[in-house]
């Protein structure tokens, strides 16, 4: 599935069913609704790391439903398509922000603002008796 998680299709669960909606004989009579489960909880070809991440995002079983084209095969491709992703984006890992402390020139322009402001600020006071 990608370069860290690789899963066989024979840990895929596979049903077809007919697809709702309007589409006349085909629709009827075709099973182009795709829907694939994937055991998470049981499957040999996880590693614990990434079982136990995506068990804490995903849960213990991932289903993903395609019926939005007319054909089983381009649903089967939606489908695992969308299975793909959603793997892709349960064992993502946020690297750690590191702290830095702020650049020489960084200090220097919010100071200037800060000084800016209080200029821009003084503008508005009413003129005091010492000022006249």
């Amino acid at each position: 599935m990608s370069r860290s998680c690789a899963i066989p299709f024979g840990e895929l669960e596979w049903r077809f069913t007919g697809s709702g909606g309007p589409g006349g004989q085909h629709a009827n009579t075709s099973n182009t609704k795709v829907e694939v489960r994937f055991d998470i909880a049981g499957s040999p070809s996880l590693g614990p790391r990434q079982r136990a991440r995506l068990l804490e995002r995903l849960g213990p079983t991932l289903r993903v439903t395609a019926s939005e084209r007319r054909s089983q095969l381009q649903n089967r491709e939606l489908a695992l398509d969308r299975l793909r992703s959603r793997l892709a984006e349960g064992l993502h890992v946020n690297p750690t922000r590191v702290a830095s402390s702020p650049s020489r020139a960084a200090k220097q322009r919010r100071v200037e603002q800060k000084r800016h402001h209080g200029d821009i600020k003084k503008t508005r006071r009413r003129p005091s008796a010492s000022d006249e």
